[in-house]
């Protein structure tokens, strides 16, 4: 939930609630146990909801993991950490505090993009949950990427 926008000269900041715990600390406390399938599956139901929003408004979020997806007491887990979210076809610079890639010939700068396909920058998502696309170095990749992370983020 949304608490406040504070607007500087160079600087928006959004202001949302607190939660107390994200996906990782949890995980981790249940790895002994397990968690249970009901409540995977709602996860799972939630995030798909929230990426379908966040896509359906041409954002990118292009920074899942478990450290940015956030929950609470009740069982809602939520998208967190936009700072590296884009808008589709908005040209970007490259803000990142990762090392950047090489660009290997497998993905070369003249490739065609994809319908949907916006350019952006491939230093970006942690690398365990970077999509092949990223990996390879297009320039061009679309909502793709999101589900993608999202999917190794289920499977760990």
């Amino acid at each position: 939930r949304l608490l406040d926008v504070i607007h500087t000269e160079n600087k928006l900041y959004l202001v949302f609630e607190f939660l107390h715990q994200d996906l990782k600390k949890f995980m981790d406390s249940a790895a002994a146990g397990g968690i249970a399938l009901p409540l995977i599956k709602s996860y799972l139901f939630q995030l798909l909801q929230g990426l379908a929003f966040c896509h359906a408004h041409r954002v990118l979020h292009r920074d899942l993991k478990p450290q940015n997806l956030l929950i609470n007491a009740e069982g809602a887990i939520k998208l967190a950490d936009f700072g590296l979210a884009r808008a589709f076809g908005v040209p970007v610079r490259t803000y990142t505090h990762e090392v950047p890639a090489r660009v290997p010939a497998a993905c070369p700068v003249s490739v065609s993009p994809r319908r949907g396909a916006t350019a952006v920058s491939p230093q970006v998502v942690t690398l365990w949950y970077r999509a092949p696309e990223i990996l390879l170095g297009c320039k061009f990749y679309s909502t793709a990427v999101d589900i993608w992370s999202l999917g190794c983020i289920f499977a760990e």
